[in-house]
């Protein structure tokens, strides 16, 4: 189910709306953005379909003394299309992938995004 960049990008959006307030609050310094595939480097070390990557430090493991670069999510279109049957199956897709990197921002492991329905 391919869809614009664009509904993809609202789709995306909507995720994050779902982001319980109080973890909302805490979001800092990090960008959300969304392309169509992952490049080689993004694969690297990934096995399977990679759907979304943060790429950073989790705040989990920051220093109050570190500085840093933004961290990064990004959540890959084209190989969540393609794993998607209808815009519904696309928009609960999208939503998981998100929470989930966001999940991996917070420095949850994979046991706490599966508890939480973020995996």
């Amino acid at each position: 189910m391919l869809v614009s960049r664009r509904r993809f990008e609202e789709l995306v959006a909507d995720a994050l709306d779902v982001i319980p307030e109080h973890l909302a609050m805490e979001m800092d310094n990090v960008a959300v953005v969304v392309e169509d595939r992952p490049t080689s480097e993004q694969l690297e070390g990934h096995s399977g379909t990679l759907l979304g990557l943060f790429e950073g430090v989790s705040l989990a493991h920051r220093s109050p003394l570190t500085t840093s670069l933004p961290d990064r999510i990004t959540i890959f279109r084209v190989p969540i299309c393609s794993l998607s049957r209808d815009e519904e199956d696309l928009a609960a897709q999208v939503r998981v992938t998100v929470l989930h990197e966001v999940g991996h921002y917070f420095g949850m492991s994979e046991v706490d995004l599966e508890e939480l329905g973020w995996a």
